[in-house]
């Protein structure tokens, strides 16, 4: 069993975590891990029992957006996770979890979602932490988080600081759900004549029947997650030399660099851009990148490991 579990870090990159289960768990069962990753575009879930790992993956599931629609899916998750591994959702009761969730801005609803869960060891906090301890394991450097949503952290010398994820309305720049929103702006500049016409411009406005009423009618209503859907066409459009394109990653690649800055990291310490974005701002930020270790899923099942740990 030990071995098993070891085998399976080491193949995410956690070689560390070999020591802990040689060392903790040699002559009692291994305890069974729940680690998940929820965010504004979708919620996926691990966990690891008898030395296998399953996952789901469901829908969104941020806390402060709609905190019912997300305990629904967390619930599922965690329902679906037994199914897979056949167990009743009761043999999970006593599982050491750790969850990631955007929109958990502090220890209130942290703990408002922990006691809506059947779940007894659950950790709950925003997604910075599974994201920092997935990307970089036990070394020192920073992750840019770039998703619908985005933030950035550090950690050096086993302490972690972040900043950012204070979610789309006053914050998440450089974030799919800011780069759409963006977007939208420019192209209504354009329709005004007060900036200048692009492909992009055109190509937005025409998704959106080439009226401009029906642009504003969209924003009346858009959700983060529907303002992302449009990055995908402004990073395309940056690549293949368009004006407004190029910009807005100029301008979200000058934002990173900024919060890089304001958290200590100097050019040469390990970097990693991690979301579904990240990786596209690399040409932008001219900085060299890193692979991550692994992802916020993996840092989920690493920090209910630790938890597990010290509670031996």
């Amino acid at each position: 069993m030990v071995g098993e579990i070891a085998e399976y870090f080491s193949k995410t990159g956690f070689l560390f975590l070999q020591r802990y289960y040689k060392g903790i768990y040699m002559t009692r069962s291994t305890p069974i891990l729940i680690g998940l990753d929820g965010g504004g575009t979708s919620c996926r879930a691990a966990l690891l029992a008898a030395g296998v790992r399953h996952e789901v993956t469901l829908g969104p599931a941020n806390v402060s957006t709609d905190f019912d629609v997300a305990l629904a899916t967390i619930r599922d998750a965690i329902a679906a996770l037994a199914s897979r591994a056949g167990l009743a959702p009761a043999d999970l009761a006593g599982a050491q979890a750790h969850l990631g969730l955007a929109g958990v801005m502090g220890p209130a609803i942290a703990a408002r979602v922990a006691r809506a869960l059947p779940l007894s060891k659950v950790v709950v906090t925003d997604d910075r932490p599974t994201t920092i301890a997935g990307a970089l394991g036990a070394n020192d450097g920073a992750v840019a988080a770039i998703g619908t949503g985005s933030f950035i952290g550090r950690q050096a010398g086993g302490t972690v600081s972040g900043i950012g994820g204070w979610g789309f309305y006053i914050g998440d720049q450089a974030s799919g759900a800011w780069l759409g929103r963006r977007c939208l702006e420019e192209v209504m500049l354009a329709v005004d004549g007060i900036s200048g016409d692009t492909y992009l411009t055109r190509r937005i406005l025409a998704d959106h029947g080439g009226d401009p009423e029906q642009v504003v009618l969209f924003s009346v209503s858009a959700r983060p997650v529907d303002y992302a859907r449009t990055a995908r066409k402004v990073v395309a459009a940056a690549e293949a030399g368009d004006p407004l394109g190029r910009n807005l990653m100029a301008e979200g690649a000058e934002y990173i660099r900024a919060g890089l800055l304001a958290l200590g990291w100097q050019p040469g310490e390990t970097l990693c851009l991690t979301g579904g974005l990240g990786p596209a701002y690399a040409r932008w930020l001219g900085e060299p990148v890193v692979p991550a270790q692994g992802s916020a899923l993996d840092g989920a099942l690493l920090l209910a490991a630790r938890a597990a740990e010290a509670g031996q």
